[in-house]
C-alpha cells in the first residue's frame, strides 16, 4: 500500500477515534506533499518519495522546535508534547536513522576518498558525504568529521 493510501486510511481512522493529533499531523503531511508539487520547478509524481521527502523534512523541522522547547526549558509543556508526538509517529514512514557509529565509519572511508588532512577539507568531506547519503544526518556529520579533521 502507498504511503498516500495509509495516510488517507491513518486519517478515517483518527477522525473515526476522535484521535485529533494524528488527524492534524495526517493533514499537516497532506497539505505539506501539496505545497511541495506546487511549488515552481517540481517536477515528478505524487509518489512514496515524495512523501517519505515531505515526511522527513517535516519531521526534521519539528524536532528543531522541539530542541528550542527544551533550550527554553519548556520541554513538559503541551505544545512540545504535541511535536514529540507528530514526530514519533511519521518515524514509521522514514528509513530508519544511522547509528553514530555507522555515521563515523562513513566519515573515515570520506576523509580517505577525498585525501582530507586538515580542516581545509572539511567541505570536500562533508560534499562527499552529502552525495553519497543525501539523508544523513549533516549535523552529526558535521561534528564527526570535524573530530577526525582536527585529530580528536
Amino acid at each position: 500500500m502507498s504511503i498516500k493510501n495509509e495516510l488517507q486510511n491513518e486519517l478515517v481512522d483518527s477522525l473515526r477515534a476522535q484521535d485529533r493529533n494524528r488527524a492534524d499531523v495526517v493533514r499537516q503531511i497532506t497539505t505539506e506533499v501539496a505545497r511541495a508539487m506546487k511549488a515552481p520547478g517540481f517536477e515528478g509524481d505524487e509518489d512514496d518519495a515524495l512523501y517519505q521527502k515531505t515526511i522527513g523534512s517535516y519531521a526534521k523541522k519539528m524536532t528543531k522546535a522541539l530542541a528550542d522547547y527544551d533550550r527554553l526549558g519548556q520541554s513538559d509543556s503541551d505544545p512540545a508534547a504535541k511535536l514529540r508526538f507528530e514526530v514519533d509517529y511519521l518515524g514509521r514512514w522514514l528509513p530508519k536513522a544511522l547509528s553514530e557509529e555507522e555515521i563515523v565509519a562513513l566519515v573515515d572511508e570520506a576523509v580517505q576518498a577525498v585525501g582530507a588532512m586538515d580542516m581545509k577539507g572539511m567541505g570536500q568531506v562533508m560534499g562527499h558525504l552529502k552525495k553519497g547519503h543525501p539523508d544523513l544526518d549533516g549535523a552529526i556529520a558535521s561534528r564527526l568529521v570535524k573530530a577526525r579533521l582536527s585529530g580528536g
